[in-house]
């Protein structure tokens, strides 16, 4: 033996060994033992449960004073001008000002599905700018948008005309219901039979 192994042995002269408790194995395959488990589970079910498939998570950013458009195909060029110049009669408005996104996401998805059920054909919906967030500006916007395109009862929208709240409102041109498709038939084939 070395000195410092002599050294070492007179230090360590009266000291025990520590008791170590026994272990316990646990299990992580149950769902009440894993939070993940739980939190998956309760995600899938509240997805079979909510008819809004709106997506709540990271969107594309678009700017505060962005003017945007969009319109599926089919939507005949003298509809969708229009509907930019703010020329449709607005039959319902929703403002999200000061809403959360999760609370914008369910307002937007039951006022569409209202103005459906309503025959309602050109809306207004007023997310604001989000100018005033200087460190994340034009968030809610940004969601709108998105959303909109989701949509399938969307037809087209773009950006209001500045008495109506400019880059902060979109004029919003929903699909025709059966009920006004059948009326539009008619009233343009009187005649022609």
């Amino acid at each position: 033996m070395s000195d410092e192994d002599d050294l070492f042995l007179q230090e360590m002269q009266g000291v025990k060994r520590l008791k170590t408790p026994e272990k316990v194995t646990l299990r992580k395959d149950t769902p009440q033992g894993n939070v993940a488990v739980r939190r998956n589970n309760a995600v899938v079910e509240q997805a079979n449960t909510d008819p809004n498939h709106l997506r709540a998570s990271e969107v594309p950013r678009v700017g505060p004073h962005d003017v945007l458009g969009f319109k599926r195909p089919g939507i005949q060029d003298g509809v969708y001008r229009k509907l930019r110049l703010g020329k449709y009669e607005t039959e319902a408005r929703l403002d999200l000002h000061r809403r959360t996104i999760e609370e914008a996401r369910r307002e937007v998805y039951r006022f569409i599905r209202d103005c459906m059920e309503a025959d309602l054909r050109s809306v207004l919906i007023m997310p604001g700018k989000g100018d005033r967030n200087i460190k994340d500006p034009g968030v809610l916007k940004s969601y709108l948008v998105f959303w909109l395109e989701e949509l399938e009862q969307v037809q087209a929208f773009h950006t209001a005309q500045p008495h109506h709240g400019g880059t902060g409102a979109f004029y919003v041109l929903l699909r025709k219901s059966e009920r006004k498709k059948q009326q539009a038939r008619e009233q343009f084939s009187k005649g022609r039979i």
